[in-house]
């Protein structure tokens, strides 16, 4: 059918866009998945969210870069050491690099030293502030979208435009507030027509503003509250900014290893590239951290989980809604009369309220 071969194209387009780390935490996940599944542990299924996956996901995209660039760093270093020390081939030069007695290149790697590691420690805690600003705000939304469910069901129940307002809370949830990915700008930038909260208020509020109204315009503002701490703050050009610093302060390593080398001989080398690779190594670690705090979703940084775990009720009450399994019906008026004054209820009191039934029971 139509809509099979669309559901097709979309699941073979979003695998063929995931990320070479992607696809091998997929499959590490999944092995560890059915592992579990064997074990009698319970899976997550349908759009949730694998923490496993998204776990391996992050420990893979910042382990084995990290990783194979202190390796490379480690076995790099004689070579590099020694290829200056044939350019220089001085010994005026070889005695300050080897004692450091001008302290140039010491004075050059505090100071490289000091500014990589300002920019990078101020930007690690703005980025995680705007993540922690993204929970605040996703929390306040999806607080908000479900009184909005809850007010629709009680007052639009048995009116005709009770589904076409379902939908519309449906489309909300699905192309707006799970869209973690999309351009912040560009949802928010959406013409009036095409947004399903302007169809809500305009189904339920024409002429005199219904109860409605106030809960959609403080969904509305929790939106944009989350929208405005989604959108990246930072551009590209700052991330490679870390990198060239990060790239500047290794380089005055070998520039030293070339004057050591005079004095230990080439087995100094081999110490100093151990030490020169797990230095690289965690630098390349803070930068691809860094990297995934400023990634806005698909990490464990990230709110995918979250968010899954928080939608999961709205969007199961609302399938059940549009799909007629769910409905509100009045319970029937207690004989109050006969009660006394202890019996914690008002004589005379009206004890209408709503619950939900089955509608198939």
């Amino acid at each position: 059918s139509l809509s099979s071969s669309t559901s097709n194209d979309e699941s073979s387009s979003s695998s063929s866009s995931l990320s070479i780390w992607e696809r091998i935490a997929s499959s590490l996940s999944g092995t560890v998945a059915a592992s579990k599944s064997s074990e009698g542990t319970l899976v997550g299924n349908g759009n949730d969210v694998d923490p496993n996956a998204v776990q391996l996901i992050t420990l893979i995209r910042v382990g084995i870069p990290s990783i194979a660039a202190g390796i490379v760093a480690t076995l790099a270093f004689p070579a590099i050491s020694l290829g200056l020390a044939s350019v220089f081939n001085d010994a005026g030069v070889f005695a300050v690099l080897s004692q450091d007695s001008s302290q140039f290149v010491q004075n050059f790697l505090t100071v490289s030293s000091l500014m990589f590691s300002i920019l990078v420690g101020q930007t690690y805690y703005f980025m995680y502030q705007q993540q922690e600003n993204v929970f605040y705000a996703l929390f306040n939304e999806v607080t908000e979208a479900k009184s909005l469910l809850e007010q629709v069901a009680l007052v639009c129940q048995g009116r005709a435009m009770y589904n076409q307002v379902l939908k519309s809370i449906s489309l909300y949830v699905q192309d707006d507030l799970t869209q973690l990915q999309a351009d912040p700008a560009v949802l928010l930038s959406a013409r009036p027509v095409d947004d399903p909260l302007e169809a809500i208020m305009y189904m339920t509020s024409v002429g005199v503003p219904s109860s409605i109204y106030e809960t959609v315009r403080s969904l509305r503002q929790a939106r944009a509250q989350r929208l405005g701490a989604l959108q990246r703050k930072l551009p590209r050009i700052h991330m490679l900014l870390l990198w060239i610093l990060a790239t500047i302060e290794l380089c005055s390593f070998p520039l030293l290893g070339a004057g050591t080398q005079t004095i230990g001989g080439d087995s100094i080398l081999t110490v100093e590239g151990c030490l020169f690779g797990i230095m690289t190594f965690g630098i390349v670690m803070t930068l691809r951290v860094v990297g995934e705090l400023w990634r806005p979703a698909g990490g464990a940084y990230n709110v995918d989980q979250v968010l899954s775990v928080m939608v999961r009720g709205l969007e199961q009450e609302l399938d059940e809604r549009m799909s007629g399994k769910r409905t509100n019906v009045p319970l029937p008026r207690f004989a109050t009369a006969s009660l006394g004054p202890d019996d914690g209820m008002v004589v005379g009191e009206d004890m209408d309220r709503v619950y939900t039934v089955d509608a198939e029971s």
